[in-house]
């Protein structure tokens, strides 16, 4: 079966979230998963004023970890319509794996959150497959085989890009099992998609 790393950036801990549940949804197609974060940018007494979540259990990635992967899912939260600097940073770094087509045909995806229904859940997206196209990888997003994201019963994230969250304006709201669900459904789907590729 196919290896599949969850790469994420989580301030306060709505991706982490997202993240695990992208990997349980790759898990249960049978992949190989490994959950790991980049590295915090910000000088700590920023990110301590800012009351980031520091606490994390994933382990801190390395860019020469992405060649040892056969999919690669990316989450991270909007950071005025983009990705954040953090990832920015960490991708930035990967010059050498695209010089070589370290990544080329492989597996990618992306998953991100936003404070509000409008706050640029799509852009951020967009801003991470765009790294991935440039890496050479196959982008799988988040059909509409996952129903939920389309009621209108409740505030929910999710589009066809990929898994969404909707944190809030001070990131009180968690994401929603609807939301898990699609993180999980996405994670399954680059999984399966993968299997077929390499497994």
């Amino acid at each position: 079966m196919s290896k599949v790393l969850v790469l994420y950036y989580s301030s306060y801990g709505h991706i982490e979230t997202m993240a695990n549940a992208v990997a349980e949804g790759a898990r249960g197609a049978g992949a190989t998963v490994d959950v790991k974060r980049v590295p915090e940018t910000a000088p700590r007494e920023v990110a301590e004023g800012a009351h980031f979540k520091l606490d994390q259990q994933a382990p801190i990635a390395v860019v020469d970890d992405l060649g040892n992967y056969d999919a690669i899912i990316i989450g991270c939260p909007t950071r005025f319509g983009r990705m954040p600097s953090q990832m920015a940073a960490f991708l930035d770094q990967a010059g050498g794996l695209w010089m070589k087509g370290t990544l080329n045909g492989k597996v990618g995806g992306a998953f991100t959150s936003t404070a509000s229904q409008h706050g640029g859940n799509e852009a951020t997206l967009f801003s991470i497959i765009t790294n991935l196209l440039h890496f050479g990888m196959t982008v799988v997003g988040l059909p509409y085989s996952h129903q939920g994201q389309m009621t209108l019963d409740e505030i929910v994230g999710g589009s066809p890009y990929g898994a969404t969250t909707i944190a809030g304006a001070q990131g009180q709201r968690q994401p929603s099992e609807i939301e898990l669900q699609g993180a999980r459904h996405q994670g399954e789907l680059i999984a399966k998609t993968a299997n077929k590729l390499f497994g």
